[in-house]
Order: structure tokens, then C-alpha cells, then sequence
């Protein structure tokens, strides 16, 4: 029995934390034999050509005029013309391309897409990736069919647009999605702890600045049983190096781990800041974390995702300014101390995770594709209808 092929429109760009969960619907949705398109900013391109050989590769990429909305009255006039003549783009991109639904996930990029489709009548779905509704999907919320959220609780959702929500989680790619199947390691009660710290592009100094301190602070016998893998900032590497090579400590280091799933299978404990994808990853991993948000983050959304998994059990949340040597290093040595806490964290931090969000989210889009496509058969679809022309669909929308 053939299944029908639907057209899906993915609006993304910007940063890692929105591209990701697009990235790995794409691939939900080629893999069961559907049409997607990127639409995005140009601030994509440099992902999208690092990105040959993944999905971005067998799907088309159209760019469009994005900006974010700017404090001084000349900013703001420069954005909303750009955003204005990103709308028209897309709706241009639309009448040619007649998706059955479009998605976005969140920031100026995906902005313009969205409020196309919606001026359209195509069925839209923003996708939330943290605990609180971001700005972009502020303002989108009331004219889309449906807010796909990862968190139970989504803070900044007005009441009239509740009954849009539906959890789905934040999807993660394949890779880490595998190791929601493998077991966290067992740290023996003398064993050697690894230890993977990732700070991302924000505010990864912190974490050179303090984690070779805390390690120093604790007793010798406990340091030497410390293996790390950390990224650091290339200005910090070097100092770092030297830091747990004054102290005797194994530490690899560098800006970027391109085998951060097999890390992270690997680790004992995470230290890191909790973005929406770092989140994901880890309870979908369920791996245990000391949980840093970065302090300067928009609505201060970081710490309510840190807040979320600390509160199941499966992370501690330590604010940067009581992220210290000294707290630290007291956390790591009851840990190397009394290792079970590390593995009961980790319980809790996988069955907090969901590993079938890209799945859901899928089934999802696909409901809204498939009741549009029904619609349209039956001459009864608003926006891009069977039979429009351009210019009745202009006066329609």
C-alpha cells in the first residue's frame, strides 16, 4: 500500500539551538518518504556548508531577508523592512512550492517564513525548545495552528493559546538518540571518573577559569582518579593545558569535539551550560550534569531549563556567580567519594529524557499535512487551495 508524499516547509537559522531539532526532523521526515524545504537567513550558509554530507545536503535551501528587531529607532526601521521583505519572499516561495504544512523553530530567521504561511492558511507548528516560549514564537503564538513544546511546563504561553500546546520534547540527532539504549557507566568506588565539560561559543571561559581550580582543591589521591575532556575557547586553551598539567591531570582539550555522542557515552558526569539542545542531548543520553546557565541568556531561559532537570533529579544546578572553586570542588569530591549518586542521577536524567520527540513531532506535522492535503482535495483549503491562481490567493490571504 503506497502512503501519500506530503511537502514540508522547516524554517530555521541562526544558532545550533534551532537548527538542531530542524536538522533532525528532516531526516524523520525523508526517512519515511516525504518532501522537505529549508527556507532560512544567510547566516545558515556557513552551517549548511559544513554540513555536506547530513541532510542538509539532499534538501533544497532557500534564503530569504531576515533581521532581528533592533533597540534605535533607525535599527527598528531597517529590521522591519527586512522582515517585510522576507514575508514577501517566502509567500513568493510558497505559490511555487504548495507545502501541505511548514514548521519553525523559534528566532528572527524562522520569523518571516511563519508569518507567511499563516497570511496563507497553510497549516504552521512552531517548535519551543525551551521551558520558556522564546520571542519570535511570542508573537507567532496566536496565529499558528500548533505549539510543539519539549518541557511539561512552557512558561510566557498566554492562556488563550494553551490549548495549542502539545509536548513533543526537543529532537535530538541519531547519533545521541542511540544512547538512550546504552547504560550510564558505573563509577567504581575507586575507579577513574570522566569528567566532559562543554561550555559551547558563550561563555566557555568560566568553566576554563574554574574547573582547573576545583580540581586542584581536592585531595591528590582523588585528582589523579580524574580523566577530562573539555572544551575550551582557542585564547584559553594553552593556559588551560597548563592548568591540569601543573596538577598531574589527564585533560584533553579543544574548541570543538566532533565525537561529542561518544564522549558523552563515555562520561561519568557533564558539566556544561543548559541550552535547549545541551538539554536534550543529555537526558536523552541520561547522563548526569552540574548545570551552569549562562547568565545573559534572553528571559533568562537557561536557568528554567536547568531548574526543570534539577528538580527531577537528574542534573544540579549551580548559578554562575555560586559556581566557584570551592563549591565545585566540594560537589566533585562527594561524587569520587560516594559514586551512587552520580548513577541515580543518571536514572533520573534519562526517564526524563525523550528520545521519540523528532518521531512525535513527525506524527504531528505530518496530522496537520495530511487533514490540509483533504482539504485541498476537496476544494475546501484556504490560503493555497487546488485550482488557485497567484492572484486569488493573494486576495484570500
Amino acid at each position: 500500500m503506497t502512503h501519500p508524499t506530503y511537502h514540508i516547509i522547516l524554517a530555521a537559522g541562526g544558532t545550533g539551538g534551532h537548527i538542531f531539532p530542524a536538522e533532525s526532523l528532516a531526516e524523520e521526515l525523508t526517512a519515511r518518504g516525504h518532501q522537505v524545504t529549508m527556507i532560512t537567513d544567510n547566516r545558515f550558509a556557513d552551517y549548511a556548508a559544513a554540513s555536506m554530507k547530513g541532510i542538509f545536503a539532499q534538501v533544497p535551501i532557500h534564503y530569504i531577508s531576515a533581521a532581528s528587531v533592533g533597540r534605535t529607532l533607525w535599527k527598528r526601521g531597517v529590521g522591519a523592512l527586512m522582515i517585510l521583505r522576507g514575508i514577501w519572499q517566502a509567500r513568493q516561495l510558497m505559490r511555487k512550492i504548495r507545502p501541505h504544512a511548514v514548521v519553525g523553530f523559534g528566532g528572527y530567521p524562522s520569523f518571516p517564513t511563519m508569518m507567511a504561511a499563516t497570511s496563507l492558511g497553510i497549516p504552521t507548528i512552531i517548535h519551543e525548545q525551551n521551558a520558556l516560549l522564546g520571542k519570535a514564537n511570542r508573537v507567532l503564538a496566536e496565529r499558528v495552528t500548533t505549539i510543539a513544546a519539549s518541557f511539561e511546563q512552557t512558561g510566557l504561553v498566554k492562556p488563550e493559546c494553551c490549548h495549542k500546546l502539545v509536548v513533543v520534547g526537543n529532537p535530538v540527532r541519531a547519533a545521541v538518540r542511540a544512547l538512550h539504549e546504552i547504560p550510564a557507566p558505573e563509577l567504581a568506588q575507586d575507579g577513574i571518573m570522566r569528567l566532559l565539560v562543554t561550555g559551547g561559543s558563550q561563555g566557555a571561559l568560566v568553566f576554563s577559569d574554574v574547573v582547573p581550580k576545583a580540581v586542584e582543591l581536592l585531595p591528590e589521591l582523588l585528582r589523579k582518579r580524574l580523566r577530562i575532556d573539555q572544551q575550551t575557547r582557542a585564547e584559553a586553551r594553552e593556559d588551560t593545558r597548563r592548568a591540569y598539567e601543573a596538577i598531574g591531570v589527564q585533560a584533553d582539550l579543544a574548541p570543538f569535539f566532533a565525537d561529542v555522542p561518544a564522549r558523552l557515552a563515555a562520561a561519568h558526569l557533564v558539566i556544561c551550560r543548559s541550552g535547549a539542545s545541551t538539554m536534550a542531548e543529555l537526558t536523552c543520553a541520561g547522563r548526569p550534569a552540574i548545570l551552569v546557565p549562562y547568565p545573559t541568556a534572553a528571559d533568562d531561559h537557561q536557568t528554567f531549563n536547568a531548574t526543570a532537570l534539577d528538580d527531577a533529579g537528574g542534573a544540579w544546578l549551580m548559578p554562575e556567580d555560586a559556581f566557584t572553586p570551592e563549591a565545585l570542588a566540594a560537589k566533585l569530591e562527594a561524587f569520587l567519594r560516594l559514586p551512587a549518586s552520580l548513577l541515580k542521577a543518571a536514572a533520573s536524567s534519562r526517564a526524563y529524557g525523550r528520545p521519540e520527540a523528532a518521531a512525535k513531532l513527525a506524527d504531528l506535522v505530518l496530522g496537520h499535512a495530511e487533514k490540509n492535503a483533504r482539504l485541498r482535495s476537496g476544494g475546501l483549503a484556504s490560503g493555497l487551495k487546488t485550482g488557485d491562481t497567484p492572484h486569488q490567493t493573494e486576495r484570500a490571504a
